[in-house]
């Protein structure tokens, strides 16, 4: 299957799908198929903390149609901030969309996960992954969301980590540890900036890398695409 990216939100969110994505197909000796579309951060930063999801969705749709058109089978969003407007653009979407929220609360309980710590987004953190974990618990530090909400935002927009903002993401897992977080689930695709090659003392789940087992199993034949949309 061909897969479409909505790239560029943020940028070092896109090489890493790239990457992961590659590396992903190349173990289970596949050929990828990949086309990336390049969304805009800042128009995506404005109409998510507006909450102009209708706006969002049809600059999403506009970009699918350039997906659908280069070949591709079907779209996902490189952000999970970015699926705020999610609902929204399947009803606009000329090609299935695979979303990087719904395969986290299986992979949560498959690993026997009962309480998890999240990381990202002013709205990914407020609404506890878009309320959609039915089988996990998901907390985050209440006090602190506007916060590291807008320390995410200007390590995604810049897509680089410095030493101080690497500092306060690492400490603000392991007050998430401390809570009763049986793992600290990194939220935002962005976060590898300041969690890859680190040792942490606590555990931490990349959702990025389980979209990307998602795509890879699409991409590879190895999953169906019935049921996408």
């Amino acid at each position: 299957m061909h897969i479409g990216l909505i790239g560029g939100i943020g940028p070092a969110a896109t090489v890493v799908y790239y990457q992961r994505l590659c590396a992903a197909m190349a173990e289970r000796g596949a050929r990828l198929e990949l086309t990336i579309v390049q969304a805009d951060i800042h128009e995506l930063i404005a109409n998510n903390l507006a909450d102009r999801r209708v706006e969002q969705a049809g600059v999403y749709a506009r970009l699918i149609d350039r997906l659908k058109a280069a070949g591709a089978e079907c779209a996902a969003i490189t952000s999970l901030g970015g699926h705020f407007c999610f609902d929204e653009t399947v009803g606009r979407s000329s090609l299935p969309l695979v979303s990087a929220v719904a395969p986290l609360d299986a992979f949560f309980a498959a690993e026997r996960i009962g309480t998890v710590g999240l990381l990202g987004t002013r709205v990914v953190m407020r609404t506890k992954l878009y309320g959609q974990l039915r089988r996990t618990k998901a907390i985050a530090l209440e006090g602190e969301i506007e916060e590291l909400g807008q320390l995410y935002q200007e390590m995604a927009v810049a897509g680089v980590c410095n030493g101080n903002t690497r500092t306060r993401f690492l400490d603000a897992g392991q007050r998430l540890a401390d809570q009763g977080a049986e793992a600290v689930v990194l939220a935002g695709t962005d976060l590898n900036l300041a969690f890859d090659g680190q040792e942490t003392g606590y555990r931490v789940i990349d959702a990025l890398d389980v979209h990307v087992a998602v795509l890879a199993d699409l991409a590879s034949g190895r999953a169906s695409p019935d049921g996408l949309g």
